[in-house]
């Protein structure tokens, strides 16, 4: 299910914005108008630090948006639609509906986002040398008067021209899934010809980075002074991201594993072919009393005269208002049948994963020539897995699939 705010589309592509982004962009406006800016400008107001402040922090996540798009337009050339970006705490993710077809294809998609934030970067900072003239070489006292006679616009260059360099080589790092990781599995796999042989060197440095620099944040908090980091309670954002970075390359690793088993297996082989049917006018109230509660069913196929037209989910019936049950009927809650995401028998297991995940749903109707022939859910997929996927891919294999 998606969380968040829609922004709207560009050249296609939704926008969102996830409700965590707001932990983010506070801590950088207070960073800015707490510290940075009143101690470049001490002459300046509370009015102007908090003003380019919050400037800052939203042409910061301008930024990281370019940085997305730059990979879905990319990924677009290859042949991947991206339908989504999500704006969320730790910066901005590209949803893909599949992995890239080939090692060379990963590569420009991987590569591109860190050299959109490099050219960021330098264009910020050449611009604002175009306004404030070059920074003085002689001294810190002489810095110190530059930045202090900088205009808001200039300011706003500089600290996002050098957030946006600091942005661009930290994707360089190899850890997967950051772009640095897939830029290193394109390279593994178009030496070893073994996608997920490759995936799977890659996940494994991903961990060995995710866990140094938490190694690192535990120093810095013990008071241990770290080339470019510094210490003190900056590591904690170290640990934070070496925690996120290690769950990353742990779960992207298992989900190609799962698309990889899944691959020759067709939906007709996992669906479920009993369910319940219900009729158009059938009231809430007896639908739970005689079906949800005795059967346990999280999914209902609404028919009229014997043709399917929506379907009736559990989330449908905590999303209607229980006062109304008696009143309410399943064909005004269902999700009718042309909002509905469907497969045929004949697709593949591994593509109606990928749907699931992308759609953020439990179960899909299977349809053949316009007939509901089954559902095949979340479940079908883990049970399938757990019995009878390949050696190594039992339950700790398939958490990927329960979120």
């Amino acid at each position: 299910m998606r969380t968040g705010i829609r922004l709207g589309t560009i050249g296609g592509v939704e926008i969102v914005v996830d409700w965590s982004l707001l932990i983010i962009f506070a801590l950088i406006a207070l960073s800015l108008g707490a510290g940075v800016l009143p101690q470049w400008h001490p002459q300046w107001s509370a009015g102007l630090v908090w003003g380019t402040a919050l400037v800052a922090a939203l042409m910061f996540f301008a930024s990281v948006l370019a940085h997305e798009l730059s990979h879905a337009f990319v990924g677009r050339g290859a042949g991947i639609r991206i339908p989504r970006i999500t704006l969320f705490v730790f910066g901005g993710m590209a949803q893909m509906e599949r992995e890239p077809p080939s090692w060379g294809s990963e590569l420009r998609m991987a590569i591109v986002g860190p050299l959109t934030s490099l050219a960021i970067g330098l264009a910020c900072l050449w611009l604002a040398g175009v306004l404030a003239g070059p920074v003085p070489a002689d001294g810190a006292d002489a810095a110190a008067d530059y930045l202090a006679g900088l205009s808001p616009t200039a300011t706003v260059l500089i600290w996002l021209g050098s957030i946006n360099l600091l942005l661009g080589f930290f994707n360089l790092v190899p850890g997967f899934p950051l772009d640095g990781g897939r830029v290193l599995r394109a390279i593994a796999w178009g030496i070893t010809g073994n996608h997920g042989r490759a995936t799977q060197m890659a996940s494994l440095i991903g961990q060995g980075v995710a866990w140094l620099l938490m190694g690192i944040g535990v120093a810095m908090l013990l008071g241990v002074r770290v080339p470019v980091f510094g210490y003190g309670l900056g590591g904690l954002w170290l640990i934070l991201i070496g925690w996120f970075l290690n769950g990353a390359a742990l779960l992207s690793y298992r989900q190609v594993q799962l698309r990889e088993a899944l691959e020759d297996v067709p939906v007709s082989g996992l669906m479920q072919t009993r369910f319940t049917h219900l009729e158009p006018d059938l009231r809430v109230s007896e639908l739970i009393d005689r079906h949800v509660v005795p059967g346990g069913e999280r999914a209902f196929a609404v028919e009229c005269d014997g043709r399917f037209v929506g379907l009736v989910c559990i989330r449908d019936l905590q999303r209607s208002v229980r006062e109304q049950w008696h009143e309410t009927t399943v064909a005004q809650i269902m999700t009718p049948l042309e909002r509905l995401q469907t497969v045929a028998p004949q697709q593949r297991a591994s593509e109606a994963l990928d749907l699931l995940t992308q759609r953020g749903v439990n179960q899909l109707p299977v349809i053949d020539h316009g007939r509901l022939v089954g559902l095949i859910d979340r479940e079908s997929l883990l049970r399938w897995l757990a019995y009878r996927g390949r050696p190594g891919q039992g339950a700790r294999s398939v958490e990927g699939l329960k979120a």
